[in-house]
């Protein structure tokens, strides 16, 4: 059925959303848990009979994490797909790439797992941002160590731009307290070429060292490390992908720490958790990543919901910047005309024996 005038993406059917991810390649944990999560909550929506009737449908399309492919994929869902809005991308610099393409077409970018300034300043009109931004995340990462009286901190990131935004909260939270960061290393993006990094930090020798990067060169860099002896803190930030992270490490998990940006997805006195849990059937389902992908699925039905018949794509953002404070039940959000950052929500977290997670 043709689109209604006016209406892109919707017809008097469907609501399209677009979402580009790591669907294969190093990081694909991370793009199929983020699809699973927001995947569960629209079924549940469609199956109750839509919004006005209208059933959501999202086309996911595989970036491998990697930018010139969000872009192809961006443009792709914008100009043939022609999308209500583009929803769930997974990663820094995949949303970079998107950034001019969104912007420039006025099309919603909501809920995007990354917490970069780069989607934050300086503010758009057009992304909603339901997460904690990686200032947060290092804030209270080096906050912890430091009432710990732990100094002596270095970090290894990924030489992008997702490692260097995790970087820049890293600085700014270190010169907060009048510390220097201790050493630094780098990882290329989906590899797990550690090497010289390691040799860097064992030199360096820190007592503890802040990652950020994703799973696989995390737990690649974790391992070499301890191979050589040394046993430092190891702390991630939410988007390594916890539960990949632990899979990928087996044993060698326990006593890495993680900060989280939603609440624990085992817990029993959460109601926006339990919720989840329900849907996602299985505890072997659960994970951080998929209970981000339905928190913002839910954040972005609610914006639907409020937009209306007219489902305009200046109705949608305009439903979520006005919105009240949207509670989920252990999980608030709260846009506002000129502020699209909904969450400062940071927890901390670290892997236990049998891979299992503790707070």
């Amino acid at each position: 059925m043709a689109p209604l005038i006016g209406a892109q993406g919707v017809t008097a059917d469907n609501i399209l959303l677009g979402q580009s991810a790591a669907l294969s390649g190093p990081a694909e944990a991370l793009g199929k848990e983020m699809k699973a999560g927001a995947e569960a909550y629209f079924k549940v929506v469609n199956d109750a009979g839509g919004i006005n009737g209208r059933k959501i449908k999202q086309i996911s399309l595989d970036d491998g994490y990697e930018p010139d492919r969000a872009k192809a994929n961006t443009q792709k869902l914008i100009n043939d797909e022609k999308v209500r809005a583009l929803f769930g991308y997974v990663g820094t610099p995949t949303s970079n790439a998107a950034l001019p393409l969104f912007t420039d077409a006025k099309v919603p970018f909501i809920g995007a797992f990354t917490g970069a300034q780069s989607l934050r300043e300086p503010f758009n009109r057009y992304i909603f941002n339901v997460r904690a931004s990686y200032f947060d995340e290092t804030e209270r990462i080096v906050e912890n160590l430091a009432a710990q009286g732990i100094k002596n901190i270095a970090v290894f990131y990924q030489n992008d731009a997702y490692g260097k935004a995790g970087l820049a909260g890293m600085e700014r939270a270190m010169k907060k307290r009048n510390l220097p960061i201790t050493a630094l290393a780098t990882v290329e993006r989906n590899t797990i070429e550690v090497g010289d990094a390691v040799k860097t930090m064992v030199k360096a020798d820190p007592t503890a060292i802040v990652m950020i990067s994703a799973y696989k060169s995390c737990a690649a860099f974790i391992r070499e490390t301890q191979k050589a002896g040394k046993f430092p803190l190891f702390w991630n930030v939410s988007f390594v992908g916890s539960k990949a992270l632990a899979d990928e490490l087996g044993a060698l998990s326990r006593g890495a720490q993680i900060s989280q940006v939603v609440p624990f997805p085992w817990a029993t006195d959460s109601k926006v958790v339990s919720e989840y849990q329900k849907l996602m059937g299985s505890e072997a389902n659960y994970s951080f990543t998929s209970l981000e992908g339905y928190i913002a699925a839910r954040i972005l039905v609610a914006g639907l919901r409020k937009a209306g018949k007219n489902l305009s794509r200046e109705a949608l953002v305009d439903a979520l910047a006005n919105s009240d404070v949207i509670d989920l039940g252990g999980f608030k959000v709260d846009f506002s005309p000129t502020n699209h950052n909904g969450a400062s929500f940071v927890d901390l977290t670290i892997i236990s024996k049998d891979k299992q997670f503790k707070r």
